[in-house]
């Protein structure tokens, strides 16, 4: 059955999306240490009601990872605020964002870079031969950056992602040098984690 929604209730529910973004600037972002004003401005214009399940709309804004479906989750506001003030993408930067399933990430970024190559987790596992990225998005926590993903990276390029380490999670940033990436954790920060980077079994951090 079709459930028809009348002008009025959709200018009431775009009217409390639009109030519940700017509190999301204001109370969590702002409050927080995010205050870059293109992250805030992009955050500001994209509305993450769009990137969650419709069961899921009202609670697009609160201050947690949000269900997705599938395992996967929308991160908090915090989380993608911070990541992106902390990638300070650049108009020429060429990027690869392994996203996490919500597509959020993606449409933050991608008015804000030369281009942009979007990767599902398992695609950032695979060899791939194409150009090399100056930053590399990873919207999750991962236990440790795969070969395969490194190779894509150019030197001296930038990585932005959560990091797990003994259970915990942190936001990290890294910048590749030779064949591996050397990270510095930001403080810890409740990213919704990605298996598909756990460490192989023997393998040590």
């Amino acid at each position: 059955m079709t459930t028809l929604v009348s002008p009025e209730q959709a200018a009431s529910s775009d009217t409390r999306f639009v109030v519940a973004r700017r509190a999301m600037i204001d109370s969590q972002l702002r409050t927080s240490g995010v205050t870059a004003d293109v992250t805030l401005a992009r955050m500001r214009s994209v509305p993450r009601e769009d990137f969650v399940p419709a069961a899921m709309r009202d609670v697009a804004y609160v201050d947690r990872a949000v269900p997705i479906g599938s395992g996967r989750y929308l991160a908090a506001p915090l989380v993608h605020g911070m990541m992106l003030q902390e990638a300070d993408p650049m108009p020429t930067d060429n990027v690869v964002l392994v996203d996490s399933g919500s597509g959020y990430l993606a449409e933050l970024v991608r008015p804000l870079v030369a281009s942009l190559v979007v990767l599902t987790p398992e695609q950032a596992l695979a060899e791939s031969s194409g150009d090399k990225a100056d930053l590399v998005l990873i919207d999750g926590a991962i236990e440790h950056m795969p070969a395969a993903l490194t190779k894509r990276l150019a030197d001296d390029g930038r990585v932005v992602t959560g990091l797990v380490q003994d259970g915990v999670t942190s936001l990290a940033a890294g910048r590749k040098s030779g064949n591996a990436v050397a990270f510095l954790k930001l403080g810890e920060l409740g990213v919704p984690r990605l298996p598909e980077f756990d460490k192989p079994k023997g393998w040590s951090f």
